[in-house]
């Protein structure tokens, strides 16, 4: 009989309106397909974050460094570019308020201790709503948008929309943004191996060699 070789995992803290986080999202599915590894999809509000220990975002943001500013908008079109995705930046809803399907999200993937088997519905919503906020300018947090993207995912939206206001969903979020502030994350996306923290859609390299050492 085969030996079953060593279970690889990592956690996943995101959020959809970060578009460092929308790259991250389809690189981290082929690291895990590739490393043989399961992720833990932990939908969080990086806003809160930032609230709690990361203020400094606001202050770039107010008063940007000119230089920083379009090399980062380089950079984020050179990453898509290499990953073969559309990126358009928002012109008129940056940040976006992401609330409604982050608990959409939480609502898909169940609660933490006891989340659901079938992981897929939760993917296709995910995809679906990061292409149309970073691929087609959609305001994801508009009702009627995260209706069409619950079709676009194959979902009932009226489901969807009774699933967003259930109290495991927002509790959910919660939990998982104060466990994300607890473990030192300070942005998304956060990945964690073990208890090794990786911040960043170009440390999915390091996330790598981190889930290769654990077999």
């Amino acid at each position: 009989m085969r030996q079953q070789g060593p279970k690889r995992h990592f956690d996943c803290y995101f959020d959809i309106s970060s578009p460092w986080t929308y790259l991250a999202f389809h690189q981290a599915q082929a690291l895990a397909h590739e490393t043989q590894a399961s992720i833990d999809w932990r939908p969080f509000m990086v806003g809160f974050v930032f609230n709690a220990v990361n203020p400094s975002v606001y202050a770039m943001r107010e008063k940007p460094v000119p230089a920083k500013a379009a090399y980062m908008q380089k950079d984020l079109a050179d990453w898509a570019r290499h990953q073969g995705l559309p990126l358009v930046w928002p012109p008129t809803v940056f940040p976006v308020n992401s609330l409604k399907v982050m608990r959409a999200c939480a609502w898909l993937l169940g609660a933490p201790g006891t989340p659901k088997a079938d992981t897929r519905p939760f993917l296709r919503f995910a995809t679906a709503a990061f292409d149309a906020y970073w691929g087609r300018n959609l305001d994801i947090s508009n009702d009627a948008v995260v209706a069409q993207v619950a079709t676009e995912a194959g979902l009932d939206p009226i489901d969807l929309a009774a699933g967003i206001g259930q109290p495991t969903a927002k509790d959910t979020v919660k939990h998982h943004t104060e466990t994300a502030i607890a473990r030192g994350a300070f942005g998304s996306p956060t990945f964690f191996v073990g208890d090794d923290m990786y911040f960043g859609n170009d440390r999915l390299c390091l996330v790598r060699q981190a889930l290769l050492r654990q077999g």
